[in-house]
């Protein structure tokens, strides 16, 4: 028979368990509440995010279920992902979330593109600062908010500055996190308008594929011109420790960002020491301003690079769907040679990069022509 000591520390250990339930049932409830008081979430997203702060409040209580406790992103992942574990992934901070701003042309690229809008269901928008993050709340079922220590997230980052850098080296470290939880993912720039499936243009042979400012014919080769805004990476040890390698190296080129520092690392030995099979998306299907795709039967998506300023990327955008929409009003089998009508704000700054861009590549090929013939004699 159990003695009366025993009995008691038993019921006291039932009272404290039932306790901590309770506090976290009362968080989960007072954060529903909030949500639908605020935001016109879907109710799938509120049951999700109550879910995934009540794992976070249980082991912050003590109280773990039975099992692993999951982590806000871990649920957020699995309510996202496909089948295979795809996810899409894009980020957004403050500057970008103004109504008709960038992220509602984002988001409307899916709606009016060729069998993009059930892509909606897989993507996931990281947030910068809070309202980016209740901004995604109102209008989206996965968001969530990545902070980042010391970042002034009020306002467009721009090029080159302090927060702009700490935005892109953050991005790199948070997609390697998605690989060591198995995940497979497209990163996007949100400044990149989804008007087809772009799955089915992926080679299923490459590790991590990255989208081209310029793109001169080649698939595998590293003289192509790189612009890491969009590319699709599998989950394997080989990308792990490539994208590791690559945050690692922001030390080595302390100056540069994230693009300019993948330009730097593709031909280090470790990538060939590691294995790690690179791709080079097409412009034909994967464009943008610098390089337009020219076939609207084929284009999946267009990015506004070699553009810098919020409004022109907003105006030149805002034009592109309107191309778009005309195009897919037409049926299918009357639609015509249709051409973009973008850029235009952008105009100045796309030509003088891809001319620069061009007469750079053209330059380094002639040097490593040269140097081929020196060694051959």
């Amino acid at each position: 028979m159990m003695s009366k000591s025993v009995c008691r520390k038993e019921a006291e250990k039932k009272s404290k368990h039932k306790m901590k339930r309770t506090v976290v049932l009362f968080v989960g409830l007072a954060v529903a509440c909030l949500v639908l008081s605020n935001y016109s979430a879907p109710r799938s997203y509120v049951l999700s995010q109550v879910s995934a702060r009540n794992t976070t409040t249980a082991a912050a209580a003590g109280f773990e279920p039975e099992g692993i406790v999951k982590t806000q992103l871990d649920i957020i992942l699995e309510n996202a992902s496909t089948k295979d574990k795809n996810v899409i992934i894009t980020n957004l901070n403050d500057a970008w979330v103004e109504p008709h701003s960038i992220f509602d042309l984002f988001l409307e690229s899916f709606h009016i593109g060729n069998n993009t809008r059930r892509l909606l269901n897989h993507l996931v928008v990281v947030c910068l600062d809070e309202k980016a993050y209740n901004r995604c709340l109102a209008l989206h079922p996965h968001c969530y908010q990545l902070r980042i220590e010391g970042l002034n997230s009020a306002g467009e980052a721009f090029f080159m500055s302090p927060d702009y850098l700490e935005i892109v080296w953050k991005k790199i470290d948070f997609l390697a996190t998605i690989l060591e939880k198995g995940y497979n993912f497209i990163f996007t720039d949100t400044d990149i308008m989804w008007l087809r499936d772009p799955f089915p243009r992926f080679d299923p042979e490459a590790d991590f594929q990255t989208s081209c400012d310029m793109f001169f014919g080649n698939s595998s080769s590293i003289n192509n011109l790189p612009n890491t805004g969009f590319n699709y990476v599998k989950s394997n040890n080989r990308t792990i420790q490539f994208l590791k390698f690559w945050y690692n190296s922001r030390k080595t080129y302390p100056n540069l960002h994230d693009q300019d520092v993948f330009k730097k690392i593709v031909n280090n030995t470790f990538i060939t020491e590691i294995g790690v099979r690179l791709g080079f998306l097409n412009t034909a299907y994967f464009g943008g301003f610098c390089e337009p795709s020219k076939d609207f039967n084929l284009v999946c998506t267009m990015h506004a690079n070699c553009c810098v300023g919020l409004k022109k990327k907003v105006h030149d955008l805002q034009t592109m769907l309107e191309d778009w929409r005309r195009f897919m009003s037409f049926d299918p089998s009357m639609q015509p040679n249709s051409s973009w009508s973008v850029p235009r704000d952008c105009r100045s700054l796309s030509s003088r990069i891809s001319s620069r861009q061009g007469n750079s590549t053209m330059k380094s090929s002639k040097k490593r022509n040269r140097r081929k013939a020196t060694l051959a004699q």
